[in-house]
């Protein structure tokens, strides 16, 4: 199915329509979405489901990674990181700073995450330390270890710095260890979003297996 933006020009219309009667007997089902159809960029096994259905199912198959972002300047990138974590199915996603922070790049994604908040780096910190959590910081410092040659724990944060200032020399102090993704060109850091999508995906090469 598509729609026409503009003469002889098309686009496809994401989703499914209202769904055909008599409905499937199924609580997890939205009866708006079954009425109305369901566009949401959501998996085609989610279709017409609430998101509180979504929500619980992905709770049985959380992955023990976690992700931190520090907030303090209302980064345009935290949102995309956010949208990456939910590609990954993540167990947390973790915003240290100011509580506000701009959702537009995650794309409603954050609905299906548990997103904790932690007002100071030292708050975070305890948190992490309550539940016996590594945190590896992901920034490219001095200090800092090649990612690529680095074995990941399988449960683990990765904290995340903003975009251009990166890591606070606080967060920094609290990381079991601070990563830097290696780099060929001439530019001495990349996008922070970019930076968080490869590490989730280093993560991952590591821990999951996905049958191809």
């Amino acid at each position: 199915m598509s729609a026409e933006i503009g003469p002889g020009e098309f686009f496809p219309v994401v989703g499914v329509g209202p769904h055909e009667k008599p409905w499937p007997a199924d609580d997890r089902l939205d009866p708006d979405l079954l009425e109305n159809g369901d566009r949401r960029n959501v998996l085609d096994h989610y279709r017409y489901w609430t998101v509180e259905a979504i929500v619980a199912d992905l709770d049985t198959k959380r992955h023990p990674l976690q992700i931190a972002i520090e907030n303090w300047q209302h980064d345009l990138n935290i949102g995309s990181v956010v949208r990456t974590a939910n590609a990954f199915n993540v167990s947390y996603v973790h915003i240290v700073g100011k509580r506000d922070w701009n959702r537009r790049g995650a794309m409603v994604t954050d609905k299906y995450l548990h997103v904790v908040h932690h007002p100071t780096v030292a708050d975070f910190a305890a948190w992490c330390a309550e539940k016996n959590v590594p945190i590896i910081g992901i920034d490219n410092l001095p200090v800092s270890q090649q990612m690529e040659n680095f074995p990941l724990p399988e449960k683990c944060v990765l904290f995340f710095g903003q975009e251009g200032a990166g890591m606070s020399d606080e967060a920094v102090g609290i990381c079991q260890v601070v990563l830097a993704i290696q780099q060929y060109g001439s530019t001495r850091s990349m996008n922070a979003s970019a930076a968080g999508a490869i590490a989730m995906y280093a993560w991952a090469m590591q821990h999951l297996n996905p049958k191809l």
